[in-house]
């Protein structure tokens, strides 16, 4: 999938990172570990300020990522600045592997969701981290991004949502449009793997009224792992998701 500006969120085990350069936000993914993790960094363009989305494994290569790496184009317009924040999409090993490097080195803070916080400070070995729910709304910088609860592929995952402003002009941008950062709830093709019926039906709820039922179909949508889809891509599929129950 390739979007205005040249973007195409593909990235490889080892490769380099692909870059997103919007108005207010550098966006970059990097693919990382044995299970071919996304991990994202968004760079406020305004401060500097950072947040990194899923300390998945190698935690010098996201460390490089955070610190914008070696292509020009990722620090295209943002100045120096402390990594403000590690949000953790769920609390699955694969997705917290380097969170404890990683924060031992910058001395950033964390957050998870609030059913999961306490399973990702286990699992991870770190202090426990900021509980998340709902509707929250995280501040990096000058950059706003809205908390969205996903239950089902566990209890506390959340997505994490970022708005264009209504004023977007740089290369590529919509003004207006969510960009959708999903961990495990949603990738190209449907929801995440759940455990049982009821985790399925929780997931399907959530992604109908409060991705699905807000959001337009040109949200971009950023999973775990894989290709970036849109909403509007994903969304004549809904029904045939519940039939089949995964």
């Amino acid at each position: 999938m390739t979007a205005g500006g040249g973007y195409t969120g593909d990235v490889r085990p080892g490769g380099a990172p692909a870059v997103r350069v919007l108005d207010d936000v550098v966006l970059r993914t990097l693919s990382v570990g044995p299970m071919d993790n996304a991990a994202y960094v968004l760079a406020c363009r305004r401060t500097g300020a950072r947040l990194l989305v899923d300390a998945a494994a190698e935690p010098e290569r996201l460390l490089d990522l955070v610190r914008g790496g070696a292509d020009p184009a990722a620090a295209d317009g943002v100045p120096d600045g402390p990594l403000a924040l590690v949000v953790t999409t769920h609390r699955h090993r694969d997705h917290l592997g380097a969170l404890a490097a990683v924060l031992d080195a910058t001395g950033a803070p964390h957050a998870a969701g609030a059913a999961d916080a306490a399973a990702v400070a286990e699992a991870a070995g770190t202090a426990a981290p900021r509980p998340l729910a709902h509707g929250d709304v995280l501040e990096v910088g000058a950059l706003r991004l809205e908390v969205v609860a996903l239950r089902g592929h566990t209890p506390g995952a959340v997505a994490l949502a970022y708005r264009e402003p209504d004023d977007a002009h740089a290369p590529g941008a919509v003004p207006g449009r969510v960009h959708l950062l999903t961990g495990d709830s949603l990738f190209p093709g449907g929801p995440g793997r759940t455990a049982d019926a009821a985790a399925f039906a929780s997931l399907m709820a959530d992604l109908e009224e409060r991705v699905f039922g807000r959001f337009r179909d040109d949200t971009w949508v950023y999973p775990g792992h894989g290709r970036d889809t849109t909403l509007g891509a994903e969304r004549p599929h809904l029904a045939a998701w519940r039939a089949r129950g995964w």
